[in-house]
C-alpha cells in the first residue's frame, strides 16, 4: 500500500493545479487539468498488488474527468476527461444513472472503494468496469452544476484521504468552470455531435 498523500501534498496539488486551471485557456481545459492532478497522484498505487483486486483478464488503470449537468437537465455531459475512450469523449449519462446519479440527487461527496460490494454500480465506461470510484460535486451558490471523477480497475485503490483531495480539487474546479465561462461553453456545446449516450442500465465491456 502506498502512503497516504500529506496535507501539505495535498495543499501542493491544489496550489500548482488550481493555478493551472485558472491559467487554461478555456473551461474544459480547466477540468482537464484538475482531472490529470486527480489521475497522477490520488489512488493507492499499489492496490492492484493486493489479492483479489483484480480479476482474471483485468489490468490497472485509471480514469478522471467531470459529469456536468446538461442544460436540459436530462444527461451528465463528460467534460475534460482523462483515460476514457476517445470515442467516449462526450459520453452522456441519465441524470438519474447510477452513482452518478446518486450523487446528483443527494449532492454529497461519494467513495466506492470496492464497487463489487455495490449491486446497484453501473458500467458507462466502454471499456471495462471499474473497481473503485470517487465523486466530488460541484455545486455553485446552490446550484447542482456536476461532478468530478475518478475511478481504478483495482479494487480500493481509492481511500478516504483521496475522497478528501477529490473534493477540494472539486472546489477549485467549480470556481475555475465558472470563471472560464463553462455554463455558456456547455450551453453551445449541448447537444453534442460525438454525444455517446447509455442507458441507465449500463454498457458491457
Amino acid at each position: 500500500m502506498t502512503q497516504a498523500p500529506s496535507p501539505g501534498a495535498i495543499l501542493g496539488l491544489i496550489e500548482s493545479a488550481g493555478q493551472a486551471a485558472l491559467d487554461a485557456d478555456n473551461a474544459e481545459a480547466a477540468i482537464r487539468v484538475l482531472a490529470r492532478a486527480c489521475f497522477d497522484t490520488l489512488g493507492d498505487r499499489e492496490a492492484h498488488l493486493r489479492p483479489g483486486a483484480l480479476l482474471p483478464g483485468e489490468r490497472q488503470y485509471f480514469i478522471a474527468g467531470a459529469f456536468m449537468v446538461a442544460p436540459d437537465l436530462r444527461h451528465h455531459m463528460l467534460v475534460g476527461n482523462i483515460g476514457f475512450p476517445p470515442e467516449q469523449e462526450r459520453l452522456m449519462v441519465p441524470i438519474d444513472g447510477g452513482h452518478p446519479g446518486r450523487v446528483y440527487a443527494s449532492r454529497r461527496k461519494l467513495i466506492l472503494e470496492n464497487t463489487d460490494q455495490h449491486g446497484e454500480f453501473r458500467q458507462y465506461l466502454k471499456t471495462s468496469r471499474m473497481g473503485s470510484t470517487l465523486f466530488a460535486p460541484m455545486i455553485w451558490k446552490g446550484q447542482f452544476l456536476g461532478q468530478l471523477v475518478m475511478a481504478a480497475q483495482a479494487r480500493y485503490t481509492m481511500r478516504e484521504c483521496d475522497l478528501e483531495a477529490i473534493v477540494a480539487l472539486s472546489r477549485v474546479a467549480t470556481g475555475a468552470w465558472v470563471a472560464h465561462g463553462g455554463p455558456a461553453w456547455l450551453a453551445a456545446a449541448h447537444p453534442p455531435s460525438n454525444g455517446f449516450y447509455v442507458d441507465k442500465a449500463g454498457v458491457d465491456a
